[in-house]
């Protein structure tokens, strides 16, 4: 069943997000010896990665991935990774080699292509088809999406082989972008969605009812599933 947890504020539930994710690496270096999590973009996470930068972490055999991307170069505003790069990676000193970036100014196909090949030669291993990852760390859109999963969209009908796909008509600027696959989010030990603001209230409560792919957030495993929101986006609703 999903762990929900209420906080009072944005600023809280960064840090519980912040002590949610240092506890899942630890877990992961003690259980296998590396820990593989994978980063959002948008607003909502770069608190909890503002929370980790500052705070001792040890970043040590940690392998950093991405959910999703926008097709545009690693410098542009508008790109995940150089997000990432200026709250987390950057000021935590994480060395460049184990950060995963998706190549999105490669266009969506080629840019699927070769992350779905780094994520298969680093995290398939014998008769294992999807990658699993320790950790993904997402936010929820107004809608219900979850990376560039979005409500309706092709992309949900993937089917389970599938690591990573190419979007072109994304609803939401730019419509061109690069998202892991619905199986391999499902396949992760363990996802934390952060939510926070009431514009996320009517998500939330759409997500934790009836699965649905008019909402992709409903489709992720509830059984590995924790969400920290804040008391303006609590659906406050009893979970399924």
């Amino acid at each position: 069943m999903t762990r929900l947890t209420t906080c009072v504020d944005s600023e809280a539930v960064a840090r519980r997000a912040a002590a949610e994710i240092r506890q899942a690496l630890r877990w992961a270096r003690q259980e296998r010896g590396v820990a593989h999590v994978a980063l959002s973009g948008g607003s909502t996470p770069v608190p909890a990665y503002e929370q980790l930068a500052r705070e001792p972490c040890d970043w040590v055999d940690v392998e950093v991935w991405f959910a999703d991307e926008r097709c545009v170069g690693p410098e542009d505003p508008q790109s995940n990774y150089r997000l990432a790069a200026e709250t987390l990676l950057g000021p935590a000193a994480i060395p460049a080699e184990r950060v995963h970036r998706m190549e999105g100014e490669l266009g969506p196909e080629e840019g699927a292509r070769r992350y779905a090949l780094a994520l298969r030669e680093t995290l398939c291993s014998g008769e294992q088809d999807l990658p699993v990852l320790d950790l993904v760390v997402l936010g929820i859109g107004p809608g219900g999406h979850i990376a560039s999963l979005c409500p309706g969209a092709a992309a949900l009908d993937a089917g389970e082989r599938a690591l990573c796909l190419g979007v072109r008509d994304s609803p939401k600027p730019p419509p061109q972008r690069i998202t892991l696959s619905l199986a391999v989010l499902r396949a992760a030990r363990r996802c934390l969605l952060l939510a926070t603001g009431a514009s996320k209230a009517d998500a939330v409560s759409a997500m934790l009812a009836a699965p649905s792919r008019h909402v992709p957030a409903s489709l992720l495993s509830t059984e590995r599933l924790t969400v920290i929101l804040d008391d303006a986006a609590s659906a406050r609703r009893v979970l399924r």
